[in-house]
């Protein structure tokens, strides 16, 4: 059985992006009345396991505020940690790898911008539902940038992360 926004909203309270036990659980070790609910996981994540199945604290606070938990939920800011309610969004696959942060095998340091050993020049491209559009090269790496973060701007939308 799922849980419901009126569980949620029984068991829980939320304030300033952390969510709060409201009542002893016998169900629940960790739980206690004003105790932090959730523990992390390895990605950062919180967990909580309610009526025998796993679920995401992010996840249960879109639930108390809009009655149902989406296929995924977005942090806005990227900060997995910061689950209040405004940070939180209905997203889909594609719109959540656009608002992802950079990746950490990046030779530049710039989203979008990759150094081209042929070409001797830095390469601009974004990359939007499993497509990646090649902005051009470029000998200035300032201009690459701006051109990348313009683009992202154009195919992402809200969910660019510049």
């Amino acid at each position: 059985m799922a849980l419901t926004q009126e569980e949620a909203r029984l068991l829980f309270e939320h304030k300033d992006g952390v969510l709060f036990w409201k009542q002893r659980s016998k169900r629940h070790r960790k739980s206690g009345v004003g105790l932090e609910a959730g523990t992390k996981t390895g990605h950062g994540y919180k967990k909580i396991t309610i009526n025998k199945k796993r679920i995401y604290v992010h996840q249960i606070v879109f639930l108390m505020y809009f009655g149902y938990i989406p296929k995924i939920i977005d942090h806005i800011d990227g900060d997995t940690n910061n689950n209040k309610i405004e940070n939180l969004r209905a997203s889909n696959k594609s719109f959540n790898a656009c608002n992802s942060k950079l990746r950490s095998d990046s030779t530049s340091g710039h989203k979008g911008v990759a150094w081209s050993k042929p070409c001797q020049k830095w390469m601009a491209r974004v990359q939007f539902q499993n497509k990646v559009k090649h902005l051009g090269v470029f000998d200035d790496f300032e201009l690459a940038c701006l051109v990348a973060d313009e683009a992202r701007l154009l195919y992402h939308g809200d969910h660019a992360r510049i």
